[in-house]
């Protein structure tokens, strides 16, 4: 507001001169010498045109045409300052000496341009001189009685404003019109009460408060302060202690019901914000300011139904703000960052009932909030619900610089078991994640439910992972994972198929398979999961497997291949069995000619060796065809064909 007390320090300097010159001068000519006046003390060209006027009563005051406070000669053309007229009341006690004391001000239609330049300079520094805001002289000593300006105003009223502001750092430009600003500031060492009404989009803010011992505060001391920002989405408020340095420490407090409506109403823009993030928010913190940095201390926040606790400092002195973040929650509900955000109710649904779902949501990822801030920021949470995920106590490291986000795992628990490691979110040219991860003790038959909506598994799993997908939905990133991994099972249980009675009567429909072991290794390319060693140890029996997994499409194509012990040690009995289809609703059927293959190759080599024996002999009988010793059907059915062509030529020439 520093800005708004400067300008109304010309409209008061310009009252002094006018009341000071009401007995001499004709209006006019008391303008001309106010505006003359001004240029000199602001370095601004001031300009007053129109009929000015003198009243009496019931106020003492002055009445101006257009006024006009040029611009500084590097923020354009447009001026700084323009209003339609300007009314000025003072106390009567000025005609005979003493203070002047500004009784009313009254601004009609101002128009008001700022400007920030990208070395930092700002276009209302006016450095008034000649006139110290509390009425010492230059030389600091206190001037005659008559000659003092007290700086108050019982009233200063400004209606139907507009203002625009440019900056030139942030490339960024502000307006707004229809601006209200109501002030009463009766003592210069007292209290000032301030109204402002913005209306961006034509929507209404309102801002109030009350600056305790102004004139303190303008002197460059520390006061009391309070101030409230009203909306339509939501209201914040601030009551503590501030200076012009500028510093404050206090108390701020926030509820806001939109929290993307409520920032874009105070100029930040709007925001997409997922849903547990801060849709809707609430904020009570302890704040301080000063040097460029704002701490948050004592922090309780409200993140739509989460709930957090904790501390922050924020660095404003550098390009892109640098926060420290340290927080504390129990119970996270984060599931508007899945896939699940980007579907239907009824598409969550279907895939869970068996039916085919739509696969992953193709919803654009707006990332681009990476780029905003660098810093830390520290969790620890008792569990957090992901949608496809779900977590238990959670202690992680987030670093994020220049659109690079790193969280680093300290500890993870999840599925009855550990995850430690890192994942990494990079914006830098194009969303990409990835990480490395190390997990042991974990529950499969729930990990597996919850990741790809297979619950025939039972078993505590080691495991590791390595991987990167690209793309700016979860759907791109799914269908272009690439990296690998291994991991290695305890004694679980496969439901679903009885792998014993189907190794025994060909059906495998229903019922349980236990197994001792499972272990395989994998590779992940173009969001498909590959793997050519699966190793599965039952009592009685073994099993390899081998296939693709398909990460984007859900889908899995995988030949298992069971096969009994004869006696617990010789190799027996195999049936491979295929698995194919959606992750929801896998078939699962024996492969009968694979089959074949495996259990019966000397077989069938022995029975395709007798039935060419026979056809051969059949051969040889209706064709008269008496082989040699070591001589094949072919050479011998040869050497009878040729004897019979010889017969006949000679029958020719007979």
């Amino acid at each position: 507001m520093r800005w708004l007390i400067r300008i109304f320090m010309i409209v008061l300097v310009s009252a002094v001169l006018v009341v000071a010159a009401v007995f001499f001068l004709p209006g006019e000519r008391i303008a001309g010498i106010a505006a003359d006046q001004l240029s000199r003390m602001t370095g601004r060209q001031v300009t007053m045109s129109g009929e000015t006027t003198i009243s009496f009563w019931p106020i003492l005051g002055v009445s101006t045409g257009a006024v006009t406070v040029a611009n500084a000669d590097w923020a354009g053309d447009a001026p700084m300052f323009q209003a339609e007229s300007l009314k000025i009341g003072v106390e009567p006690q000025a005609l005979f000496g003493g203070d002047i004391r500004i009784t009313g001000l009254e601004a009609v239609g101002p128009q008001i341009n700022l400007r920030r330049a990208k070395d930092g300079r700002v276009n209302w520094e006016l450095n008034v001189e000649g006139v110290a805001p509390s009425g010492q002289g230059e030389s600091g000593s206190a001037p005659a009685r008559s000659n003092r300006l007290a700086l108050t105003l019982d009233r200063a009223l400004i209606e139907n404003a507009s203002l625009v502001y440019i900056d030139e750092v942030d490339g960024t430009t502000v307006r707004q019109s229809g601006v209200d600003f109501d002030l009463r500031w009766p003592d210069y060492e007292g209290a000032a009460d301030f109204d402002l009404t913005l209306r961006p989009g034509g929507e209404v803010v309102l801002i109030a408060g009350t600056l305790d011992r102004v004139g303190h505060f303008i002197d460059g001391g520390v006061s009391d302060v309070q101030a409230q920002i009203s909306t339509k989405a939501g209201a914040a408020s601030f009551a503590g202690r501030a200076g012009s340095a500028p510093e404050l420490a206090g108390r701020l407090s926030a509820d806001l019901q939109n929290t993307s409506e409520f920032m874009a109403l105070i100029g930040q823009g709007p925001m997409d914000i997922p849903e547990g993030l801060g849709r809707a928010a609430t904020l009570e913190t302890d704040v301080i300011f000063k040097d460029d940095r704002l701490s948050l201390r004592n922090a309780a926040l409200g993140l739509d139904g989460n709930r957090l606790t904790g501390a922050a400092d924020v660095d404003l002195g550098e390009d892109r703000p640098r926060l420290n973040v340290q927080l504390n929650a129990g119970a996270l509900d984060l599931s508007g960052l899945s896939a699940k955000s980007g579907e239907s109710e009824s598409e969550s649904e279907s895939g869970r009932g068996g039916a085919v779902s739509d696969g992953w949501s193709k919803a654009p990822i707006n990332a681009s909030g990476l780029e905003a801030v660098n810093g830390e920021f520290a969790l620890v949470a008792d569990s957090i619900d992901l949608g496809n995920f779900s977590l238990g106590t959670t202690r992680t490291l987030a670093t994020l610089d220049r659109s690079r986000l790193v969280f680093e795992l300290r500890e993870v628990r999840a599925y009855d078991g550990l995850i430690t490691g890192q994942f990494v979110m990079n914006n830098r040219s194009g969303l990409s994640v990835g990480g490395e991860m190390i997990a042991t003790g974990i529950n499969l038959k729930t990990f597996l439910d919850d990741a790809m909506e297979i619950s025939r598994f039972e078993a505590k799993a080691d495991g590791e992972v390595d991987f990167l997908g690209v793309g700016e939905s979860v759907h791109a990133i799914m269908n272009s994972l690439s990296g690998g991994g291994a991991f290695k099972t305890g004694r679980g249980v496969i439901s679903g198929f009885d792998l014993d009675r189907l190794m025994r009567s060909g059906s495998g429909t229903g019922g349980t398979t236990v197994f001792d072991t499972l272990s395989a290794t994998f590779t992940m390319e173009d969001g498909n999961l590959f793997n050519d060693d699966l190793r599965l140890k039952l009592p009685q029996a073994s099993a390899a497997g081998e296939g693709r997994v398909g990460l984007g499409s859900r889908d899995i194509d995988y030949l298992f291949t069971p096969r009994l012990l004869d006696g617990g040690s010789r190799d027996g009995l195999a049936i491979p069995v295929k698995i194919r289809g959606p992750w929801a609703d896998p078939k699962i059927t024996p492969d009968l000619e694979a089959a074949i293959d495996l259990n019966f190759e000397d077989e069938k080599k022995e029975l395709e060796r007798q039935a060419r024996q026979e056809i051969e002999r059949e051969v040889e009988k209706q064709l008269g065809i008496e082989r040699q010793e070591g001589q094949s059907l072919e050479d011998a059915a040869k050497d009878a064909l040729e004897k019979e062509l010889e017969r006949g030529l000679l029958k020719l020439f007979d």
